[in-house]
């Protein structure tokens, strides 16, 4: 079966109520926790205490990234129609928990609950709806599909000899999860269970590792930080749908990404913002007249069975938020692949004495992905994140 009508042990009404009861203490815990970001952007201008509730008839959905948004129209007592706009998770995120595009047929019934905007009462965060008589989710549900490859017959070796790292790669999905004292946060969505009966603490849920690692920052490292402004569109270059850094942009919200070896090079393919990286595997060292860029010179090797890989000629950026990085930053990735559980690991170490004053030393870790890669459009349709050009209003 590719998709049920119906999310995966889900008794619904039962469910929606228990959510709305705890959704504001997830939000406060989950943006409190160390380590963890909720999605994309939080909750941006959307006021988690500002509970809307309405029925209309389904008129568009843009199925993008970072966010998805659908359109209804909603018959008010009046007898005139307002349109509301609803802020789904991720285009990418929605396709790995089962949903797609279809789901929301033009012209369908759909009950809406969820919270309002501060500043555009026709704007709204859907946390749950039903469409029709039958689909009944939340916004963080899980519907079953099929995974994008036979990892079964996968083979550990190309032709060549060496190891096997192509394909589409994801971080196991982070979903919203209620412990029974009823804090919730992101979790890896094998733990759900487990954190929601209180075998696993929220304490002991691992990191998704969305943030900046540990680094002790320069005199002007420190400064830029403090005034780096984390919803700001000119600080901040996911919030005008452009790569953050190869480091941030590999797991950061769920993003599938595609491997491929090609002999003499490696092209990776990073699925959060589509923007493609080449690793040289058939150079000793880096030109004398590279071109600044956002992802940088990389040359790779093997080490045994570990892909080894050296990236330089990077344009100043951020590496993470609200840490940034100068055109002296040097990066080293160490990729392997464990045969038993084919998680791809990634330990790597970034140096720019610019901004750091020791390593920014981290690791993550990718499995075969849910879902194949899609080159999924960005477009940043939230209004406080959009830029107007000088003089349009």
């Amino acid at each position: 079966m590719d998709r049920l009508d119906t999310a995966k042990g889900v008794d619904a009404e039962r469910k929606r109520r228990t959510r709305r009861i705890a959704v504001s203490l997830a939000a406060a815990a989950a943006l409190a926790a160390p380590g963890v970001s909720l999605a994309h952007h939080g909750f941006g201008r959307f006021d988690r205490s500002q509970e809307v509730e309405f029925t209309g008839t389904i008129t568009g959905i843009d199925f993008v990234n970072p966010h998805s948004y659908l359109y209804l129209d909603v018959l008010e007592p009046t007898g005139t129609t307002r349109t509301m706009r609803c802020e789904m998770r991720a285009a990418t995120l929605l396709r790995r928990s089962g949903w797609s595009e279809e789901m929301f047929v033009i012209g369908a019934e759909a009950a809406v609950y969820g919270f309002g905007h501060r500043d555009d009462p026709n704007a709204c965060y859907l946390e749950d709806i039903r469409i029709g008589e039958t689909l009944e989710i939340n916004r963080n549900d899980q519907l079953e599909h099929r995974t994008s490859g036979d990892l079964v017959n996968r083979p550990l070796r190309l032709a060549s000899g060496e190891l096997n790292i192509s394909g589409d790669w994801a971080q196991e999905q982070y979903v919203i999860a209620r412990a029974p004292d009823g804090r919730s946060n992101l979790v890896p969505k094998s733990l759900i269970e487990a954190v929601e009966s209180g075998d696993v603490a929220l304490e002991d849920v691992p990191s998704a590792g969305w943030g900046p690692r540990p680094v002790t920052l320069t005199e002007r490292g420190h400064a830029e930080a403090d005034a780096f402004r984390m919803w700001s569109p000119e600080d901040n270059p996911r919030l005008r749908c452009e790569p953050t850094s190869i480091l941030f942009d590999w797991v950061f919200d769920g993003a599938v990404n595609r491997i491929t070896q090609q002999g003499d090079r490696i092209v990776i393919r990073y699925g959060l913002y589509s923007f493609e990286r080449v690793i040289h595997m058939n150079m000793d060292s880096h030109p004398a007249d590279i071109e600044p860029s956002y992802a940088g010179h990389s040359i790779g090797r093997w080490d045994g069975d570990v892909l080894v890989v050296d990236t330089v000629g990077f344009e100043p950026g951020v590496i993470a938020p609200p840490v940034r990085h100068s055109d002296q930053l040097r990066v080293i990735e160490r990729f392997s692949l464990n045969p038993e559980t084919l998680e791809l690991r990634r330990d790597y170490i970034a140096e720019d004495p610019v901004y750091f004053a020791d390593q920014y030393v981290g690791f993550d870790v990718v499995l075969p992905s849910d879902v194949p890669y899609v080159a999924h459009p960005c477009d940043e349709l939230a209004p406080e994140f959009v830029r107007q050009e000088p003089g349009v209003e």
